[in-house]
């Protein structure tokens, strides 16, 4: 829980509760990830479809919303062969990871 609280105390409140909100559901073959935001967030798409590739998923399928916000639906199933090493929770914290690092990038810019 340490990495909660060094989210909350290095970033602005308000920004911090403007991150997307993320939420991920376990399939018979993979998980069901769904990111949203009410704003428009250039660059996030590839932030969260690089952490899916380190955490070895495929995207099966997808549904993206970029206009006046972002929304992406994604299917993803795991690269590695036999068992099962992932479970939802491990791939909610790596997307929301991404979305951390994507949000301080951007901050900079």
């Amino acid at each position: 829980m340490e990495n909660n609280a060094q989210i909350t105390s290095s970033s602005d409140h308000d920004d911090f509760n403007a991150l997307p909100v993320v939420s991920v559901k376990t399939l018979d073959k993979g998980f069901m990830i769904n990111v949203l935001s009410e704003k428009s967030c250039p660059g996030l798409l590839v932030a969260v479809l690089e952490a899916f590739e380190d955490m070895g998923l495929n995207v099966l399928e997808a549904r993206v919303s970029c206009a006046d916000s972002f929304h992406l639906q994604a299917v993803g199933g795991e690269n590695v062969e036999g068992e099962s090493s992932m479970d939802a929770e491990a791939v909610k914290q790596a997307v929301m990871m991404s979305i951390k690092n994507w949000s301080e990038t951007t901050e900079n810019d």
